[in-house]
């Protein structure tokens, strides 16, 4: 189970001195194992895994390459969304050389690995009902059978409430287990089950981190993280850009439904605001971030993400600068039409030797 890796993850991360606090998971659902979820080759390729051979002289060189995916929504100028263009209606560039389309195809079906972190501090009491029923809502309408989805849950600590599964009985009642958690007399404190010492408020970024370094890296296929958020951090032990990082290398995209439109003072005071926060990290993750006011604006955040999810080009390409030296790479897609929108992610982080 996926909660061995994690707890192994957690306590390699104490003896370091990193306090990432605590990981409770919930029920007794089955989890499906990563190895099981490969994809079908007839329909996806394979993400950072493919070989190609090259014949040099009477020798056979074998070349390591990987095969870069990018996932692709295009929309229009009224917002809708385009789901007729082909493989020549695209152009992809690398570090603003253009790269040649390997694999083309329009993904409704293929399997998603979904992360929904709600976040429980202070600041969303008014709206937790709604994040509850709009939550469930959401993962109701864009799961289907092969998907998975974890459910995260974080204030003064972080709390893994269900693993990976497809189970959505397991993930309606982890989802309406999550109450807001308060300090300094207002209400409850959850104690984590590893001490932290958090004094500072909420982790966001710590929970991102752990959502996408240890539960979605090892994950195949489409990877996305739903964050349910006013943005404002004030006690996590890694930075913002240790977050963003962790989602790219994982490959997976960030999706902020956001609650508020300013940060904490912590987060004033290094010059970010919840939702300057909340843009740069769908920005550099190829996600959204919508405005959330009241709980209709949730459920048509919820719908729309739900539609992208679904209608879904995949341009996959072998990227000419072969290098294997761990380096971001910037990645660009360019549709022919005029007045589109497109929604990717901005690069990638090449393997290591």
């Amino acid at each position: 189970m996926r909660l061995t890796s994690i707890a192994a993850a957690i306590f390699v991360v104490a003896l370091a001195g990193f306090p990432i606090s605590k990981i409770a998971a919930s029920g007794a659902a089955a989890v499906t194992p990563a190895a099981s979820r490969a994809l079908d080759n007839e329909t996806a390729p394979q993400q950072e895994s493919n070989t190609r051979q090259e014949p040099q002289s009477s020798q056979t060189l074998q070349v390591q390459t990987s095969l870069v995916n990018v996932f692709t929504t295009v929309r229009d100028k009224h917002n809708g969304i385009i789901n007729d263009l082909t493989k020549d209606d695209f152009k992809i560039y690398e570090d603003g050389q253009e790269q040649k389309v390997a694999y083309f195809a329009r993904e409704v079906d293929m399997p998603i690995t979904l992360g929904m972190l709600i976040d429980t501090s202070g600041s969303m009491e008014t709206l937790i009902d709604a994040e509850h029923d709009a939550g469930i809502r959401f993962l109701k309408t864009v799961m289907r059978p092969k998907d998975e989805a974890m459910v995260i849950s974080f204030d003064l600590d972080a709390d893994l409430l269900a693993d990976f599964t497809s189970d959505l009985s397991v993930l309606d009642r982890a989802i309406r287990r999550t109450t807001v958690n308060t300090a300094g007399g207002l209400g409850p404190v959850t104690p984590g089950t590893i001490p932290n010492n958090n004094v500072g408020g909420t982790i966001l970024y710590d929970a991102i981190y752990l959502a996408c370094h240890d539960q979605l890296a090892s994950e195949a296929g489409r990877k996305a993280v739903v964050i349910i958020t006013d943005a404002e951090d004030e006690g996590s032990k890694v930075q913002l850009k240790d977050a963003i990082e962790a989602a790219q290398r994982a490959d997976a995209v960030i999706h902020v439904l956001l609650l508020a439109d300013s940060g904490g003072f912590f987060a004033r005071s290094m010059g970010y605001s919840g939702a300057s926060v909340a843009q740069q990290m769908a920005n550099d993750t190829g996600g959204r971030m919508i405005d959330v006011h009241n709980e209709k604006s949730l459920e048509t955040a919820f719908d729309v993400i739900s539609e992208e999810l679904r209608s879904q080009y995949v341009l996959g390409y072998y990227p000419s600068n072969a290098k294997r030296d761990g380096t971001f790479r910037k990645i660009k897609v360019e549709a022919n039409r005029s007045d589109t929108k497109i929604l990717a992610r901005k690069g990638y982080y090449a393997p290591n030797r």
